[in-house]
């Protein structure tokens, strides 16, 4: 008995040294490969860069907030909203059995999603609770001033449309000047934030994201507009952001107060300078009427647009004609995103043309997802250096994510396959994944396209504002 105890022991012991013999290198094997990208995205992004001699010029509108992030299970257990069985879509929020089956319906697939609260008694306990919950942060919330931030940090001059709080002003980089009114309070947006695998109720979620509430009535009015206009014209930017029109979904307008808003918006997007660039950058929409008129006065004037897996298809099924997608896969793979690019820059310049050619054509799409970046340039356009713009985009992605400028590999992982198809179409070209050279870019058409991996974060800090960091951060590079 003593021998088969012995050998039994000796056995394992065995097993566990070979197990461990054959997993170990794998583990280095991964480790010299998240290494090797890392150092090579750096060396990309360095090729270019910002100087202070010529900085570029970037003016950013609109609105901003306050953001209060929270962890979002916390929240929603503190102020009594029980894991709804039914998960629901809504437009916007109306009290809290609808607010918990909008929760459950974005949740479990991790879909980033912003809703208009009107029932101000509700979002009034949501940001009591908010506060007294343990970790709660606050931070500079709003597309426009995020990406300020970011471009400001990247040594851009940055002129900010939009009406703040003096707290709200004294806090921005020096680098930024605001154009629009002091406000005595800062609006308020809750950031109810998950990591990939938190549960509620029956509900896993597949990424990690944010579910955004707000009950704004000052942003979507776009007030900073016309002392922003008035500024222009002395900046002289050599870009011009458009941001923050999701504040606009679903609000109670008056008749055609939207319309007019939206029409001055286009008035002064058509009057910019053509050595400006315009881009737009996309957010959660679900009001139909808005989409379109975001077709009618917005995308015309925009020579750039940049969104997420998310928002992609749902312009996309705007432009097809049919419903819009409020929920699409989280998890996109290259080639289906590069066909999605590839039809919504086709469609965008087609309405171009039809329209006799008045606006400006798209010469440049940006899409930001979990596991890679893609940007379209038209070739001979006035974009440049695409291949560290991507590359830069796809750092920054990380350093917002985990909190850090400095990226630690390990609190990260690459999830975009080991290669990838540039098509569903049968027969299209297959590009493996290079570590030493990790951005792809290659020529189609009149366009080039650059593909690069994510080192995906694997511990969270914030993904709000996220993707405007990221968007930001790619044109800076390409000024």
């Amino acid at each position: 008995m003593a021998i088969v105890v012995k050998y039994s022991s000796l056995l394992s012991l065995a097993v566990v040294l070979i197990a461990y013999w054959f997993r170990a290198p794998d583990r280095s094997v991964l480790d010299d490969r998240l290494d090797t990208v890392l150092s090579s995205l750096l060396r990309a992004e360095r090729k270019v860069g910002t100087s202070s001699v010529s900085r570029p010029r970037v003016a950013i509108g609109f609105g901003g907030c306050v953001d209060i992030i929270v962890d979002g299970v916390a929240l929603l257990n503190k102020i009594g909203v029980k894991p709804s069985y039914q998960p629901l879509h809504h437009d916007y929020i109306e009290n809290a059995e609808q607010l918990g089956q909008s929760f459950a319906f974005f949740f479990p697939p991790g879909a980033a999603s912003e809703r208009f609260v009107v029932n101000d008694t509700l979002f009034s306990e949501l940001v009591e609770a908010s506060r007294e919950l343990p970790g709660n942060r606050w931070s500079i919330g709003g597309n426009a001033p995020v990406m300020a931030s970011r471009m400001a940090l990247e040594g851009c001059d940055v002129l900010l449309g939009g009406s703040f709080s003096t707290d709200f002003t004294d806090i921005l980089s020096q680098r930024i000047t605001v154009a629009g009114n002091t406000l005595d309070e800062p609006d308020i947006h809750l950031i109810l934030e998950y990591p990939t695998g938190a549960t509620w109720g029956p509900y896993t979620s597949l990424r990690a994201n944010r579910y955004i509430v707000h009950s704004d009535d000052h942003n979507p009015y776009l007030d900073s507009m016309e002392q922003f206009q008035e500024q222009l014209k002395s900046f002289k930017p050599d870009l011009l952001v458009v941001g923050g029109l999701q504040m606009m979904d679903n609000f109670p307008f008056k008749h055609g107060v939207r319309e007019s808003l939206l029409n001055n918006l286009a008035q002064m997007l058509s009057s910019a300078s053509p050595q400006t660039t315009v881009h737009f950058e996309m957010a959660s929409f679900v009001d139909e009427g808005l989409m379109l008129d975001l077709l009618q006065y917005v995308l015309p004037h925009a020579d750039s647009l940049g969104m997420n897996e998310q928002e992609l298809p749902n312009l996309l099924s705007l432009f097809r004609g049919s419903n819009l997608t409020v929920l699409s896969d989280p998890n996109p793979r290259v080639a289906t995103v590069l066909d999605q690019m590839r039809e919504l820059y086709r469609l965008v310049n087609q309405h171009h043309h039809q329209d006799a050619g008045t606006g400006r054509p798209l010469t440049r799409l940006h899409v930001h997802t979990l596991a890679f970046q893609a940007i379209i340039v038209k070739r001979g356009s006035q974009w440049k250096n695409t291949m560290s713009a991507t590359a830069k985009a796809s750092l920054t992605a990380n350093r917002h994510v985990c909190g850090s400028a400095d990226i630690d590999l390990s609190k990260a992982r690459l999830i975009m396959d080991e290669s990838f198809s540039t098509s569903r179409s049968e027969g299209s070209q297959r590009i493996p994944l290079q570590e030493s050279r990790p951005v792809s870019c290659w020529d189609e058409d009149d366009y080039e396209i650059c593909v690069a991996p994510v080192l995906v974060c694997t511990e969270v800090y914030q993904t709000a504002g996220g993707g405007d960091n990221i968007s930001a951060a790619g044109l800076v590079l390409q000024v």
